[in-house]
């Protein structure tokens, strides 16, 4: 089949609505928050090899990228042959797909009469898996919860009730997490319909022809964008805070040709606790980093993953071993585009960005409820300020490089005793530099009614803050404490009192290039908090006004002010008035 550009470029728009329709089918017939709020989800079609032909508009790293590579382990336990029209295939195995117990992969097969033309899988989140609630505490994966193995969640259009019962015994959410199933199995066949109606429509006897185009044009996009680079052998190191003791992750980037291989030797060893990596996920962050970097518009598929190459030495917390615990590993697979871009940065300074906040803040609530019914458990994403870039300034409280949604306050508020006090940007968390990293956010929390309430906050860089390029200045790192001031212990469970008060502040991005060359208005709109009007003499001035408060603390300035002299001819602020 030969496809000519126009056609081509058709199929492919039409093959990405297929994509966005199986995504949008997911998140509205999502039982959790973390998946129809907070979309940490993907979505993606595949042909008959099992090779990702085209992903969903959302999705994070962490799942796309592990799950198109996961597919095959699907396709090896059951090959094409033995499967049947309403078959669909699930696991949660850390070490075959995306590297934790909660994330699910769903993958069903696409039949036209009696032949297998493609796949839609998915992969996500689920609220709950058993075992600890979701933290770093474990020292072994069997802590985690439960793990299901590569069998079917459907066979022949009949649910697996045994899986499904042995599921609902062992979660704290059974209707959330078997009623996100039922959706991640539905959102297949949606995207298994609109597929088949693609291929009438255009009279395609298989996908494979049209995933081969886009496969082939991808690559070659790839590389070219890598052969414009010099070649070289270019390393950075970054540092987590990690569970017991600071992690290294040490990056190696080389460039020859058309190919990039990165190398994580150096990084440490497999911790005991869990926030080890799968080698799965150290792919899809790692190969994810530099397609941003080099070529961000080419499709993100096969194609794209086959010039990159990634090795990590086994047991190393970049390639763990069963049984390690693995609950928050992104808490450590996230800082690896940070770690590959400080490489870069040697070779191509203009085109990567300062470190960032980096992993994303996920944290667990879960408590009693006043009114006695069952307890309840809320999971929330919160991200803090992007790394400033080589022209403009950081993206204030950005996910990156992960982008998954904050589920709404009304949402938290409605579904749960918990409320949110406040939720404001915090100040001067950017990292000074000619562009100034992005700022994080400071968020605090408490509960309506009597009854103890908890919350697993996986969170880092608390102890160590993004880094600069190009001379750019750190960001300020991160706090999880109290209203009172009081440290919290991160990474674990925490109990409260029903009078509690919790703050989490979410650190900022490293600042890019001298700080001396950001022009002076720009500094000056970094370091006010907004302006007054006064009239002195009959003459009008502006005064700026600065909040000289601890950063952390979580206030808002009065927008008016009624300012006058006193005795001595100094300025005197009184109580903000609507005048």
């Amino acid at each position: 089949m030969t496809l000519d550009p126009i056609t081509l470029e058709m199929l492919w728009n039409r093959l990405l609505s297929v994509a966005n329709e199986q995504q949008v089918a997911l998140m509205r017939t999502a039982f959790s928050t973390i998946v129809r709020e907070s979309q940490d989800l993907a979505c993606g079609v595949f042909d008959t090899r099992g090779q990702m032909i085209a992903q969903s508009l959302t999705g994070t790293p962490g799942h796309i990228n592990p799950m198109a590579t996961g597919v095959r382990h699907l396709l090896a336990a059951y090959p094409p042959a033995e499967l049947a029209p309403g078959d669909v295939l699930i696991t949660n195995d850390p070490w075959l797909t995306s590297g934790q117990l909660n994330d699910f992969t769903v993958l069903s097969p696409v039949f036209r009469g009696e032949r297998i033309v493609g796949y839609f899988g998915n992969l996500c989140h689920a609220a709950d898996i058993g075992g600890r609630v979701l933290s770093a505490d474990a020292h072994e994966v069997y802590e985690e919860g439960l793990r299901v193995p590569i069998t079917k969640l459907f066979d022949r259009g009949e649910p697996n009730r045994e899986l499904i019962r042995i599921i609902r015994a062992n979660v704290r959410t059974p209707d959330e997490t078997i009623g996100d199933l039922y959706a991640q199995a539905s959102c297949n066949a949606v995207g298994a319909r609109s597929l088949l109606q693609m291929m009438d429509e255009f009279a395609l006897g298989s996908i494979d022809p049209l995933g081969d185009a886009i496969i082939a044009r991808s690559e070659a996009a790839m590389r070219a964008a890598i052969r414009a680079l010099p070649d070289g052998h270019y390393e950075h190191e970054v540092w987590s805070d990690g569970f017991e003791e600071p992690l290294r992750i040490r990056a190696a980037v080389t460039i020859a040709g058309d190919q990039i291989a990165i190398d994580f030797a150096g990084s440490s060893p497999q911790s005991r606790r869990g926030i080890n990596v799968v080698l799965n996920y150290t792919h899809g962050y790692a190969s994810f980093a530099i397609k941003a970097a080099i070529s961000p518009d080419v499709p993100h598929n096969e194609g794209a993953f086959r010039p990159v190459h990634v090795a990590a030495p086994p047991r190393s917390i970049l390639n763990c071993e069963p049984p390690a615990a693995v609950a928050a590993r992104h808490l450590v697979g996230h800082f690896l585009p940070s770690a590959i871009f400080g490489a870069l940065a040697q070779a191509m300074p203009e085109r990567v960005i300062a470190g960032g906040a980096d992993p994303i803040w996920l944290s667990v609530w879960r408590g009693s409820r006043p009114d006695g019914t069952a307890p309840f458990m809320v999971s929330n994403f919160q991200v803090g300020g992007m790394g400033a870039r080589p022209t403009k300034d950081g993206l204030h409280t950005t996910g990156f490089p992960s982008g998954v949604a904050g589920v709404p306050a009304e949402v938290v508020e409605t579904l749960s005793p918990l409320v949110q006090r406040r939720r404001e940007l915090r100040a001067d968390s950017g990292g000074a530099g000619e562009f100034r990293g992005g700022l994080g956010q400071a968020t605090a929390w408490s509960r309506r009614g009597d009854g103890p309430w908890s919350v697993s906050a996986m969170i880092d860089r608390t102890q160590h803050a993004a880094q600069g390029l190009v001379g750019g200045r750190p960001g300020a790192p991160g706090a999880f404490q109290l209203a009172s001031g009081r440290a919290l212990p991160p990474k674990t469970v925490v109990w409260f009192e029903p009078g509690d008060e919790v703050q989490l502040c979410l650190p900022g991005g490293g600042g890019y290039g001298d700080p001396l060359a950001r022009p002076a208005d720009r500094v000056l709109q970094d370091v006010v908090d907004g302006y007054v009007s006064i009239e002195a003499a009959g003459r009008e001035y502006g005064v700026a006004v600065r909040y000289l408060g601890a950063p952390d603390q979580l206030v808002r300035l009065p927008q008016h002010y009624a300012i006058d002299w006193d005795a001595t001819n100094q300025l005197r602020a009184s109580s903000a008035k609507p005048e």
